[in-house]
């Protein structure tokens, strides 16, 4: 054999090394990387508490506004409803009323809702207080924006003693601060043909006094305005300024006298 022929055999069996090394190398499978185990995240304890599904306007009846949700155990307030105390409470409970106006995803409470069987009215007075409905002047009381819930002034407006004012007309305000309960809605159309609501008879939440007042009022007024109240001044006291009208006794320097029926100021108003 010539020398030539042995180098080619001994580069084809090196070359035929080498590929056999870099086959095996190839084929190798890749060592598996072994994954830290994850630690375990522990249970939160849950508890399904009844609330509800959708928006639910004061005075409505809840209905099938009313479904179980889970609720992390340790936040349950004492005041919700849950399932395992008392499992037949949405049945129970979709035909209460809604003392106030209640919003989709609030646990329910037994305290926001008032008995189908119960009168509405008489179940949103506090105690001590009274429900007095009076007419009021449409076209004066803010526009048709007062609505339940909110306080207002009650402004009464009466003729004057002649001579006594250059308008002929006394207008004070007889009682300040007091809650609206309900307030009927009429629509009519503007001067511009939009269709507006306006009030023309509120019930009021008053004290005994005030009831009074205002029943006085209306038998001596020729006009009684409500007047809205910011949102940020329902915190201070209520104002019975109008108690002379049922004492009696004259608001300011003015007197009160009662002839045949009919009742007249004289003197200066305040």
């Amino acid at each position: 054999m010539n020398k030539s022929r042995i180098i080619i055999l001994g580069v084809a069996a090196l070359a035929a090394i080498g590929a056999g090394y870099m086959a095996k190398n190839l084929a190798t499978p890749e060592q598996q990387v072994a994954a830290e185990p994850v630690p375990e995240t522990p249970a939160i304890e849950l508890a399904e508490v009844l609330v509800l599904a959708q928006d639910v306007p004061m005075g409505e009846p809840v209905g099938e506004a009313l479904r179980w949700q889970p609720w992390p155990a340790e936040a349950v307030n004492e005041n919700f409803i849950t399932r395992n105390r008392e499992p037949d409470a949405a049945e129970e409970l979709r035909n209460g009323i809604a003392r106030v106006n209640l919003y989709a995803g609030e646990p329910l409470r037994r305290a926001k809702l008032i008995r189908a069987d119960s009168s509405f009215m008489s179940a949103m007075l506090p105690p001590g207080k009274r429900a007095v409905a009076t007419q009021i002047a449409a076209d004066t009381s803010a526009g048709g924006f007062i609505l339940p819930g909110d306080y207002v002034d009650v402004i009464m407006t009466r003729r004057a003693a002649s001579g006594m004012t250059a308008s002929g007309f006394i207008t004070e305000t007889i009682l300040e601060n007091v809650r609206v309960l309900a307030i009927d809605q009429m629509i009519h159309e503007d001067e511009e043909g939009r269709r507006v609501q306006v009030g023309e008879t509120a019930t009021l939440e008053l004290t005994p006094e005030q009831a009074e007042i205002i029943t006085a009022a209306q038998q001596m007024a020729d006009r009684l305005t409500l007047a809205l109240r910011s949102i940020a001044d329902v915190d201070q006291e209520a104002g019975t300024q109008g108690s002379y009208l049922v004492t009696g006794a004259g608001s300011g320097n003015s007197i009160r006298l009662i002839k045949s029926g009919e009742v007249t100021i004289v003197g200066a108003p305040r």
